[in-house]
């Protein structure tokens, strides 16, 4: 006696030509930006002069000269050069960064990377494969 009883059924066919296509997302009508559902990234081999605005996520492995600053988690790539100031919640860092760190929540440099600037941070997390030529300030926001 079989102990499932499984009825066969027939295989659907991959391509359903009567169905309709996906929905395509479309920006606010008032021009606001949406949350994102993941974050962004500056590739390496692009270069950015200017400043730099996210609200979420961003992952920099390519070039920056300017500020970047956000309300959100920064990711500085192994291949990332930044020149300028950086404020954000969370930073972390793997490339090279000329300028000043203010995190709000926490500062982490990474193995391989470089600092030379200043860190302002609540919590920071220093590996000792990293580079830093500056001052840190590590103290809760009054």
């Amino acid at each position: 006696m079989p102990m499932f009883n499984r009825k066969s059924e027939p295989a659907a066919p991959l391509n359903h030509p009567e169905a309709p296509p996906a929905p395509v997302s479309k920006p606010p009508p008032n021009g606001g930006m949406t949350p994102a559902r993941s974050g962004g990234l500056l590739s390496r081999g692009v270069s950015i002069k200017g400043s730099v605005k996210f609200l979420n996520e961003l992952v920099v492995d390519g070039e920056v000269e300017g500020m970047i600053d956000s309300p959100g988690k920064l990711s500085i790539g192994e291949h990332a050069q930044i020149k300028g100031e950086i404020k954000a919640k969370s930073v972390t860092v793997r490339g090279t960064i000329e300028g000043n760190i203010l995190a709000t929540e926490r500062c982490e440099l990474a193995a391989g990377c470089t600092l030379r600037g200043d860190i302002e941070a609540p919590r920071l997390v220093v590996d000792e494969n990293a580079a830093f030529v500056g001052s840190a300030k590590v103290a809760m926001p009054k």
